[in-house]
């Protein structure tokens, strides 16, 4: 097979029962499966993150980045450090979380020897090259194990400024998943596997996303399959 970056499935459903159901058939599929907290009604994953048999990506997506976690910063925090205690692999925390929380969930990583992914999302368009890199810039200096920087696209510039920042951060030595939302972005979330990008995300079904723009597990596989098949 190329090398080539992870493939994590986004789960967002209402509780363990649920996620095991909902990534039985496509576990086979994925590299990481990442459980989004701030859709559930009982996050509670003890038994659930262990049982999986694949590594676990905990988000817990506040609002103002998107997400639904419509609690106090402090509670979100308590709760992505609760997944690492129980098992998490990977957790994910905001470039723009305070400081001091999101060296808690450092720390938290750190004692169980997990990955932290800092992210930053933006939902309405791609920015300009130097604030792409200032906030690539910020995720290094951050701690970050991982960074995260997602933008959307309205056209093949937008794809092409976000996934240039491959280049930097593999020069860095500094693992990053760089891609756009949206309909012109598609593009690039399979064609950062193939420039560096450490991971890409992708929905159960296509009515399952979790973010524009994102396609399927069974999509991805499928052009997977068309540009390694000469590897097989």
């Amino acid at each position: 097979m190329a090398s080539r970056g992870l493939i994590c499935v986004s789960v967002a459903v209402a509780d363990a029962v649920a996620v095991q159901a909902a990534v039985a058939p496509v576990l086979e599929l994925v590299d990481v499966v990442e459980i989004r907290l701030d859709c559930m009604n009982d996050p509670h994953l003890a038994g659930c993150i262990t049982t999986l048999g694949k590594p676990v990506l905990a988000t817990n997506r506040p609002t103002w980045e998107g997400g639904q976690w419509q609690g106090s910063e402090q509670e979100r925090i308590d709760l992505l450090c609760q997944t690492l205690r129980w098992g998490a692999r990977y957790v994910d925390i905001e470039l723009h979380a305070a400081p001091n929380l999101r060296d808690q969930v450092l720390n938290e990583a750190a004692k169980v020897g997990s990955q932290v992914i800092i992210s930053n999302h933006d939902f309405q368009a791609t920015p300009a090259s130097d604030h792409l890199h200032h906030t690539l810039e910020q995720m290094m200096a951050s701690g970050a194990d991982i960074g995260k920087i997602v933008v959307t696209a309205s056209g093949p510039g937008d794809c092409l400024r976000i996934l240039a920042l491959q280049e930097r951060a593999m020069a860095a030595g500094f693992p990053l998943c760089a891609f756009a939302m949206g309909a012109a972005g598609a593009i690039s979330r399979l064609a950062t596997l193939y420039l560096g990008g450490f991971m890409s995300y992708a929905a159960l079904t296509p009515e399952l996303a979790t973010a524009p723009g994102q396609l399927s597990v069974q999509e991805v596989q499928a052009l997977l399959r068309i540009l390694e098949r000469d590897n097989d």
